[in-house]
């Protein structure tokens, strides 16, 4: 039999990380993180970069432009705020 701390865990695993930069800060509570991801073009070979903007929810108001942060998948916190901040791995200079 398995107890309900494993059955918990694999909801938690599959939730999405992605690392970006911050691009805004000049919401309360709430920053907009540009993710860079590269891909293969399939008819050129030719790297391909491609970007997306996410609303992320910072609760302590600590992230400045620039940042590198790593943000995880949430519940939804409001109407286009659905990541939140998971760690910063390098601050602005």
């Amino acid at each position: 039999m398995t107890d309900e701390s494993t059955l918990e865990a694999p909801d938690r695993a599959r939730r999405k990380v992605r690392e970006g930069t911050v691009r805004s800060n000049k919401m309360d509570k709430t920053v907009v993180v540009e993710v860079v991801r590269r891909s293969s073009h399939p008819q050129y070979n030719k790297t391909v970069q491609h970007s997306r903007r996410y609303v992320v929810h910072d609760e302590e108001n600590t992230l400045r432009e620039g940042d590198r942060v790593r943000i995880v998948e949430t519940r939804p916190l409001s109407k286009t705020k659905r990541w939140r901040l998971l760690e910063i791995l390098e601050r602005a200079r």
